[in-house]
């Protein structure tokens, strides 16, 4: 091969030319990995003093090494530092800089690693951290459906089935219907940070290595909770990117549902609420516009999330053990996803501090609708007729009702009688909206009584009380 350019890379020994400028414009990750360099540094920090503590490298070489990884930090960290794309990767980019600072002990960092389960090291820990904003992020939009929740706390509204009103509820056990959603969201955080929380180093690049080195001295070094099991598998495994990609989806497709309903509700059609004009835009050509458009972005993002879990898996599903290149696009999606989620759960706490509740409207949207149909039925089977022969009664009563253009309310106890003689006076109170609300008493309904629990259970479990 006499006359050709040997390759330069740290990787290039058995390579007898230089590689190509469009491979490596293809290939870096340079221009996406480079906001891992936190936790790329924090994880060669404890791989140099497992070495040292090993007598893989000398204390000496430790401490240079641990000495310069924090110069190089600092220099990111103030803008002062060069990332050459053609050295790949965030891993390499450091590597390289680590050696030209401090010289041959650089080199010796590597020792005992590939960039195989390095990467994965770094994307655990950087997703770690991550998990643990998404956390506060979704506590503070509890926070403010549970302030919402108090401010509101005895607001009637017209609960809603297939989009038609269906039975009369307190608007504060709707707003705690989104911190349910979000609990579980918390919840299934949790537990993927539980499965991101194991130390991959040690894999090598798939078989292990044959180095004396201490995996469980890294983990508690690093805070994590276990060691990976099998090497191979390790290399290979994205498995906790593509459950953090499904957290993130239910959280934006949560977000995406409350951002329909605000959609709705502040159109003229239906006038329940009036966001800030802070939050909302104007039209280029109607003046008197004013347009929801923070709920419809929110939405409309929800794609963009949705479509980063799908391109990851498809990415995946056919590949064999163990690293193969493809799993660099892993990142890209990744970090779109949470960034478009962060950036979603933060505005949303906003839009709910300054989205304002039309009682008024609410109130008088639950006349109409029969929506205390139910209550008549249930009136019935307290009396003991089967409910399906209840569910006929009031069928036929609702039917005369729509012949007359009137509500179950506006018929008199006669009118009611003629179809079942077990209605007393009584029933009226049935069939009020507050009667009808505060006859949901079961666990979890919407009674006043059981709203006001479970918000102030809510309160205290978010450290509001």
């Amino acid at each position: 091969m006499a006359g050709q350019q040997q390759s330069e890379k740290m990787w290039g020994g058995r390579f007898a030319e230089a590689t190509a400028a469009s491979v490596e414009a293809y290939s870096a990750s340079i221009q996406y990995d480079a906001r891992l360099y936190h936790h790329d540094i924090m994880g060669s920090k404890a791989h140099a003093r497992m070495l040292a503590r090993q007598g893989l490298i000398t204390a000496e070489e430790g401490e240079a090494i641990v000495q310069g990884l924090t110069e190089i930090e600092a220099e990111i960290e103030r803008g002062a530092f060069v990332f050459k794309p053609e050295l790949e990767d965030i891993h390499m980019n450091i590597e390289k800089a680590l050696t030209d600072r401090i010289g041959p002990a650089g080199a010796k960092l590597h020792t005992a690693r590939s960039r195989n389960d390095q990467v994965n090291l770094d994307f655990r820990l950087y997703l770690r951290d991550e998990a643990d904003a998404l956390d506060a992020l979704l506590c503070e939009v509890q926070k403010a459906f549970a302030r919402a929740a108090r401010r509101y706390l005895g607001t009637v509204m017209p609960g809603y089935t297939h989009l038609q009103r269906a039975q009369p509820v307190l608007l504060s056990h709707h707003l705690l219907a989104y911190v349910e959603m979000f609990q579980r969201d918390r919840e299934r955080l949790a537990g993927c940070r539980q499965r991101i929380n194991i130390l991959p180093l040690g894999a090598a690049a798939m078989a292990g290595t044959g180095l004396p080195i201490d995996r469980r001295f890294v983990a508690d070094e690093l805070g994590f909770a276990a060691i990976t099991a099998n090497s191979m598998d390790t290399t290979g495994d994205r498995d906790f990117a593509l459950e953090m990609l499904f957290c993130l989806n239910l959280i934006q497709i949560h977000l995406s549902r409350l951002s329909e309903e605000l959609v709705l509700w502040s159109s003229k059609e239906f006038d329940f609420v009036r966001i800030g004009d802070r939050y909302c835009t104007g039209s280029s050509i109607m003046p008197q516009k004013k347009n929801p458009d923070i709920p419809e972005l929110m939405r409309g993002k929800t794609g963009r999330v949705t479509g980063a879990l799908m391109a990851l898996l498809m990415t995946v599903k056919g590949l064999p053990l163990t690293y193969n290149r493809d799993l660099q696009e892993d990142k890209e999606q990744v970090f779109d996803a949470l960034d478009t989620v962060k950036a979603s759960l933060s505005i949303t706490a906003e839009l709910l501090e300054n989205t304002v509740f039309n009682v008024e409207r609410l109130q008088a949207a639950t006349i109409g609708g029969f929506m205390t149909a139910t209550d008549l039925a249930d009136y019935l089977v307290k009396r003991n007729l089967p409910f399906r022969q209840a569910h006929g009664v009031v069928g036929r009563i609702v039917a005369l009702c729509q012949q007359r253009d009137c509500e179950l309310i506006d018929l008199s106890l006669d009118e009611l009688r003629q179809f079942s003689d077990l209605i007393e006076a009584d029933i009226f109170t049935v069939l009020s909206v507050d009667g009808s609300i505060n006859s949901r008493l079961s666990d979890g309904g919407t009674a006043q009584v059981r709203v006001e629990e479970a918000l102030a259970r809510v309160e205290q479990q978010l450290g509001m009380a």
